[in-house]
């Protein structure tokens, strides 16, 4: 996805949650997605700091956010502050922020940790940040043809 709006290199997602916030990172290539260790949810400054140091330490390039939508596409309050805190991104740190359609992830997230044979407790701590890697996969996916990249 090396377009002429963002540099090639890994990208870093998270999947913002009331408590706990999601993570997962790609390689350089954008062909395999990890996710991380999730994050939890404080105060902005906790967040900006943390994400910050994983932007950092593996040299992010972009910043993938899941957009929580309805089934529908319509926004509501969770969508209002998934871009607010995109936006306070876009301010603090200097690589592009996306923002990415998240409808369904966690779903998906729980059914294939389920599928990987994951106790309920594994696949709570765990569901998260395989949101997040689902969110990173789709916007990787929904970009590969190098010209369409959601700045909103």
């Amino acid at each position: 996805m090396a377009g002429s709006t963002e540099p090639p290199g890994r990208l870093l997602a998270i999947d913002l949650g009331v408590k706990r916030i999601g993570v997962a990172v790609c390689d350089e290539l954008r062909i395999s997605v990890t996710p991380l260790d999730m994050i939890e949810r404080r105060s902005w400054k906790d967040l900006l700091r943390r994400v910050s140091a994983l932007v950092e330490t593996y040299d992010a390039k972009g910043l993938v956010i899941g957009l929580p939508l309805s089934l529908d596409g319509e926004e509501g309050q969770a969508s209002r502050d998934a871009r607010t805190i995109a936006d306070k991104f876009r301010l603090s740190i200097r690589i592009p922020v996306h923002l990415q359609d998240e409808r369904l992830t966690t779903f998906a997230a729980k059914s294939a940790l389920k599928s990987q044979g994951r106790s309920e407790n594994e696949i709570q701590r765990a569901v998260d940040s395989e949101a997040a890697a689902i969110i990173l996969r789709d916007f990787i996916t929904s970009n590969a043809d190098h010209s369409k990249v959601n700045h909103r």
